[in-house]
């Protein structure tokens, strides 16, 4: 997208941001990148520890005279117009004359509690925390449209950065077949030494493993089955992922290529060869669905950086084999190509849909509807009276499986975000799901929301 009309922007107006859940990881770095843009201004961060807000902006530059802890709406109507506030209380966010919500807290209550509250009073949403919007975006969709606000998903994470490739894939008229990201960790073998790193912590497991080296290079699916043999301990079914994937069916329709994702181990070269049906030499069983895959790459090898991809078909052989001489990624068949975009750059990129959506009114999806649901499924016996628990920073629960179903298999299925902190009321045998009479969801603002999301066509 051209972004020249935003920057010679003459129409005088700003975004006066809220973020709450402000101070460490995504909101930390789009509080970083705020000050660098003439456009926007920070006017309320919340968080239950103020102390740490306070430390934090002004780490980042903020001057301590121009920051403001207020604790009631009357404090907010007495300070300064050009102050930075800080509030314990989440409620008071909206109280603070902003026009861009941020929520980053992934807390499902919460975020949709302040989401309602700020698209009745024509505040934009911004929706950083996925959990939520994998049960109640449907709905909060909807209700941003219904009054003339912007409830957007946000660029700098991957479900946003999908959904825009996607849809200029969809504005090119390119037939797609798959869209996808990669895991959040590279696999990394070293041709010269096997020596082999899974990139997640400051403290990354490695190993030497000499046998990638016959399957270092892809011929077909069997290459796929055995690395995947050799790095089987390093492989999961990652929440995160899949509750991504969850955000991007429900917008663009397509399905979950299967219950918990496909997750080859491939490099970005092959991913024309692999995401493709199985009757082209790929691994998909259908066409227009979502998935995952596992990074493989040499250290010298620069990362997909849990990046995003489409499929496409390629319906010219003239035009293709011209992209393909110019260095584009198109299957060995000249059937597929693929189209990527190796980033996510968190909250550096954020302030992008914040200004789409308040100046130019770009973001909410009226044509969201809950396609799959997130489902959790025991890992083992479950007794009645397990506590489920979202933890980590895979936000997974213990015990719990991630899986992703069609809507038509999952009308009894409690979603899985909407379980954090329940108790389960009868034993699950394991394979599994959680289902809605499993747990008390009464009384839950997100279940309500979701429910009200299913009645929806």
């Amino acid at each position: 997208m051209d972004y020249t009309n935003l920057l010679k922007n003459k129409t005088g107006r700003t975004s006066r941001v809220g973020i709450i859940g402000a101070t460490r990881g995504y909101g930390y770095t789009l509080l970083a990148q705020i000050p660098k843009i003439p456009l926007m201004e920070l006017r309320v961060i919340s968080s239950r520890h103020t102390d740490e807000c306070m430390e934090v902006l002004t780490g980042l530059g903020y001057q301590e005279e121009n920051i403001r802890i207020c604790e009631s709406p009357e404090a907010i109507a007495q300070a300064p117009e050009d102050a930075v506030l800080i509030v314990k209380d989440y409620r008071l966010v909206v109280e603070c004359g902003i026009t861009a919500l941020v929520e980053c807290t992934g807390n499902t209550a919460v975020s949709s509690d302040i989401a309602m509250e700020a698209l009745k009073r024509k505040i934009n949403v911004y929706m950083v925390s996925k959990e939520t919007d994998s049960v109640c975006g449907t709905v909060l969709n909807q209700m941003a449209a219904e009054n003339g606000a912007v409830y957007a998903l946000v660029n700098g994470d991957q479900p946003r950065n999908l959904l825009d490739l996607y849809s200029w894939g969809r504005l090119l008229g390119l037939d797609i077949v798959c869209v996808g990201k990669a895991s959040e960790y590279d696999f990394v073998w070293d041709p010269d030494t096997a020596e082999f790193t899974y990139m997640e912590g400051e403290k990354p497991p490695h190993e030497n493993i000499p046998g990638m080296k016959e399957f270092w290079h892809y011929k077909d699916r069997e290459t796929l089955a055995e690395r995947r043999k050799l790095v089987e301990k390093y492989m999961a079914v990652i929440s995160a992922d899949l509750c991504e994937m969850n955000l991007v069916s429900n917008v663009t329709g397509m399905v979950p290529s299967g219950p918990r994702l496909n997750y080859p181990v491939a490099k970005i070269s092959e991913l024309a060869d692999i995401f493709i049906p199985e009757e082209d030499g790929g691994i998909l069983k259908k066409t227009g669905v979502v998935d995952v895959f596992c990074n493989l790459r040499a250290p010298d090898e620069a990362s997909f950086a849990g990046g995003e991809f489409i499929i496409v078909r390629c319906e010219n052989d003239t035009v293709w084999e011209l992209l393909r001489g110019k260095g584009h990624v198109v299957s060995r068949n000249g059937k597929y190509a693929c189209m990527y975009l190796p980033y996510h750059f968190m909250g550096v990129e954020t302030p992008v849909s914040i200004l789409l959506g308040d100046l130019m009114g770009i973001g909410t999806h009226e044509e969201c509807r809950q396609v799959s649901v997130m489902a959790g499924v025991a890992e083992e016996d479950l007794p009645r009276g397990t506590v489920l628990k979202v933890h980590g920073h895979h936000h997974s629960i213990d015990g719990l499986v991630p899986e992703l179903w069609e809507r038509r298999d999952a009308q009894q299925v409690a979603p899985f975000y909407l379980l954090n902190g329940t108790t389960l009321l009868k034993d699950i045998k394991a394979g599994e799901p959680v289902t809605m009479d499993a747990v008390d969801l009464s009384g839950s603002v997100p279940y309500q929301l979701y429910m009200e999301g299913m009645k929806l066509e």
